[in-house]
């Protein structure tokens, strides 16, 4: 056992060290684990996924295990995407928020639109910059249709199936009536979801806007918080310094890298941005021209 008078002689010389060291290091302040998602929301292609629920879960897994954690941050800029991909990565925060009892806030970059919207609908509160794009409460399906073009360059198109409805609203075929009312029924019951989910978590806040909150428009920032979409205007170091101090600590939960993406630098040189190699390459083009062409539709 170690005398008093020790311990004592070893406090006093230990003191004025202590005051040398940051504050911080000693008396860490409270500890903010920040999500981010960015990107278009479902499988882009099979070799450059976007933000989907198995891309995203194990950081956010982890965002909520930790020790002491006051809340959960979330920074989105995304476009939008698969409806369903928004859906499941929403209902996985809002199950671990409330497993947890930790409060979630939302912060908006540069757009946080159609399922990027869905998904800050997670959040206890949602911030966004005064010039951040917000909103597009909508559905859409894109195609072209290249049958007129395939008959002037002497194309024959085969398709074979079972069941008369199987290829439907295929590209290279005239399109039908009875096969856009089928495919505008599906919208219609997403549509119906994502604004059952919106008045359900935005709740008076939405109130007395009617129906042109879901018309498919999108805000910016300083309209979305007029709308009540948005509860203010701010980022998430501000916001999270006002709500738990200064001594706040932020700390960025990332995905972790596959073993996949580790291990093969070659293919991960073309999905990264090299050279696309091989029958892939196609698809890849036709990734980057819808996913440039969901940014582009808000001016980015």
């Amino acid at each position: 056992m170690i005398p008093p008078l020790v311990t004592g002689l070893a406090s006093d010389v230990f003191r004025p060290l202590q005051a040398m060291v940051p504050r911080r290091w000693t008396q860490p302040g409270p500890l903010v684990p920040v999500l981010r998602f960015s990107g278009a929301i479902g499988s882009v292609t099979p070799l450059r996924p976007g933000v989907t629920l198995s891309t995203s879960a194990p950081a956010i897994q982890r965002a909520f295990s930790y020790r002491g954690a006051q809340a959960v941050a979330i920074q989105i800029n995304s476009p939008g995407g698969s409806p369903v991909q928004s859906t499941l990565i929403y209902k996985r925060i809002r199950a671990l928020a409330d497993e947890k009892s930790l409060p979630v806030y939302v912060f908006a970059e540069d757009v946080m639109a159609s399922g990027g919207y869905l998904l800050a609908l997670a959040g206890d509160e949602i911030y966004a910059d005064a010039s951040s794009i917000v909103g597009s409460i909508g559905v859409v399906s894109a195609s072209f249709g290249f049958h007129e073009l395939i008959n002037k360059i002497g194309v024959d198109r085969r398709v074979y199936t079972v069941g008369e409805r199987k290829a439907i609203l295929d590209p290279f075929q005239p399109e039908k009536e009875e096969d856009v009312r089928h495919l505008k029924t599906i919208q219609k019951d997403v549509h119906e979801m994502f604004v059952a989910l919106v008045r359900e978590r935005r709740g008076r806040k939405v109130e007395g806007q009617g129906d042109k909150l879901f018309d498919g428009a999108f805000w910016s920032g300083k309209q979305a918080l007029e709308l009540g979409l948005v509860d203010g205007l701010s980022d998430v170091r501000t916001k999270m310094r006002e709500k738990f101090g200064k001594d706040v600590r932020l700390k960025l939960v990332q995905p972790e890298r596959s073993l996949f993406r580790r291990r093969i630098p070659g293919v991960m040189s073309m999905i990264d941005g090299g050279e696309p190699m091989g029958a892939g390459w196609a698809d890849e083009f036709i990734s980057a021209i819808e996913t440039r062409a969901l940014w582009s539709r808000f001016g980015l």
